[in-house]
């Protein structure tokens, strides 16, 4: 069972081949086991679809007049688009499945393809940006969270998550133990932290780039 209680719209699977026999074939699979699913001839039609924006996975043939499944691949990757793939191809390429395996498939199956081994396939990749998807938003949380803390309380949560005690946070920042314990609440209420411990996940969570701004 997916769990798609954080998306707005239930995950559709994008299936992009330039054999139309295919596209329906996989379409309907999906339809089967209630799955919502949309077909595109190209990449481009694709890219053009309101629909990349959703959770869900791409099926995506290796070889297609113009831009191919890997072309496809790069490019999302290039855009910042961390879309699951499920590679389909005609013919066995080992090199090209390891290119694709390397970049982030979900998986590279060769037709004709067992309908359960591609269900299989898709589900994880579907699984996998519901889950993505749900870490993003909540490290967007923390980070929205985190910038509204003044530079002195961002030094205290990091001298917090780093296991330092009061009276050592207050000797390091030159500052009373009464004043780390002020800064310390207003951390926690602003993180919307209950506990320490959920501080310091909260503080592990954040992109590497804020937690190494050291505020002066």
């Amino acid at each position: 069972m997916i769990n798609t209680a954080v998306s707005e719209d239930p995950p559709v699977v994008l299936i992009v081949d330039d054999d139309v026999d295919v596209r329906t074939a996989i379409g309907e699979l999906m339809l089967s086991v209630g799955v919502e699913a949309a077909a595109f001839g190209s990449t481009r039609e694709l890219l053009e679809s309101p629909l990349l924006d959703r959770a869900g996975c791409l099926v995506l043939d290796v070889r297609m007049p113009g831009s191919s499944g890997l072309d496809l691949q790069q490019h999302l990757a290039d855009s910042g688009i961390a879309k699951p793939i499920v590679f389909l191809t005609g013919h066995g390429d080992i090199p090209m499945s390891v290119q694709a395996m390397k970049a982030g498939a979900v998986d590279f199956l060769t037709k004709p393809v067992r309908d359960q081994t591609l269900l299989d396939a898709v589900m994880a990749g579907v699984e996998r940006d519901v889950v993505e998807r749900e870490n993003a938003r909540i490290v967007g949380q923390l980070v929205e969270r985190f910038s509204t803390l003044t530079p002195r309380e961002s030094q205290v949560m990091r001298e917090v998550a780093r296991g330092r005690l009061n009276k050592q946070i207050a000797f390091d920042l030159g500052i009373t133990e009464i004043t780390v314990k002020l800064h310390r609440s207003n951390v926690m209420k602003k993180m919307q932290a209950a506990s320490v411990g959920e501080l310091i996940r909260a503080w592990e969570k954040l992109p590497p780039a804020l937690r190494e701004n050291r505020p002066s």
